[in-house]
Order: C-alpha cells, then sequence, then structure tokens
C-alpha cells in the first residue's frame, strides 16, 4: 500500500495529500530558504505533480528569482493565514516542493531529512581535510 501523507496550512484553509514517497527530501540552507522561513534552514519534500492533490482555498502566488541561481521560485501559501505550504521552481518542472511542517505528522520527514543532512555534513568535512 502506498503512504500517504496529509497535511495544510496554519488555519486550516489550505489542505493537501501526498502519496507516495518524496522523490527527495532534504534539509535546505541556502539564503533563499533561510529567508522565506525566518530560520537557519528548512526541511522540505518534493513530490511530482501526480502525486500531490491540494484542496481547500486556492493557494496565493509570489514569485521571484533566487539570488543564487537566477531561477524563478513560486512560493504558494494560504491567502488567510499566509502559511508557506508549497513552492514550485524552474530547477524542478512537473512537481513542487512541500514545507516539512505543514505535514500533520511531520516525523517521518523530518527523520529522513535530518539523517539526509547528516550525511551532507559528513560529506562536507570529508572534504574540508583534502
Amino acid at each position: 500500500m502506498s503512504q500517504i501523507h496529509e497535511g495544510g496550512c496554519l488555519c486550516g484553509s489550505v489542505r493537501y495529500r501526498a502519496k507516495g514517497k518524496p522523490a527527495r527530501a532534504s534539509v535546505c540552507h541556502c539564503t533563499d530558504c533561510q529567508r522565506r522561513t525566518g530560520s537557519a534552514f528548512a526541511v522540505v519534500a518534493h513530490f511530482e505533480d501526480e502525486n500531490l492533490e491540494i484542496t481547500g482555498s486556492p493557494l496565493s502566488t509570489y514569485e521571484y528569482r533566487s539570488d543564487e541561481s537566477h531561477r524563478w521560485i513560486r512560493l504558494e501559501f494560504c491567502p488567510r493565514c499566509g502559511t508557506t505550504v508549497t513552492l514550485a521552481s524552474e530547477q524542478s518542472p512537473g512537481g513542487r516542493t512541500v514545507s516539512g511542517g505543514t505535514f500533520d505528522d511531520p516525523g517521518w520527514l523530518q527523520d529522513r531529512a535530518a539523517r539526509l543532512d547528516q550525511v551532507r555534513r559528513s560529506l562536507d568535512g570529508l572534504s574540508a581535510r583534502r
């Protein structure tokens, strides 16, 4: 049976259902993610469009160009409470990245993303020693 992960915005006006495993999950420390979350990092999961169903209020959008890659990024957020639920990007056509904190049970993703980040930091440490 396929995994189902549900979530939504702070006020509950926007809901979603993600099916299966994400194409990728990560902890991102880029400047854009720091600015959009107000934190040192963002925990995210990327799903192909056919595996993500959004219901409730239509999402509002804000599109800008990344400082680092100069590609467009479209933040998709609840028009009522402002929660960034998903984002789409020029870099990843055909899919959406879901903000990790919006899952009803974010534990499955945060555990996976933390392990990925741990591996990344280990690899960074190895390359710094050379």
